[in-house]
């Protein structure tokens, strides 16, 4: 297992955490912004702890008709595209009928 990931409803929930972590001396990422969420991450043991916000979400970048039918990145991955486009594996999108 790599990493596991906890939903915390907004940014005060992300630095009450940080704030906990910081208290007990656990080494943390500090807050990370990710454009569709914000997250905090640490260790414990081999696995990465990963907290995540609720938003701001996916569903203002894309129209919800065509969600999820190609890929969306953040605008600081947009650079890397066709590398990361390589290096997935398409699969079909369509709407069942």
């Amino acid at each position: 297992m790599h990493h596991v990931s906890f939903r915390v409803k907004d940014h005060d929930a992300i630095k009450q955490w940080e704030e906990k972590y910081d208290t007990i001396g656990m080494q943390h990422s500090g807050n990370v912004d990710r454009f569709y969420f914000e997250a905090l991450y640490t260790h414990v043991g081999n696995i990465l702890i990963e907290l995540s916000t609720d938003g701001p979400g996916f569903m203002g970048d894309e129209q919800y008709e065509t969600l999820g039918e190609s890929l969306a990145l953040p605008p600081f991955l947009e650079p890397k595209r066709e590398y990361i486009e390589s290096q997935i594996r398409p699969f079909d999108t369509t709407r069942a009928k």
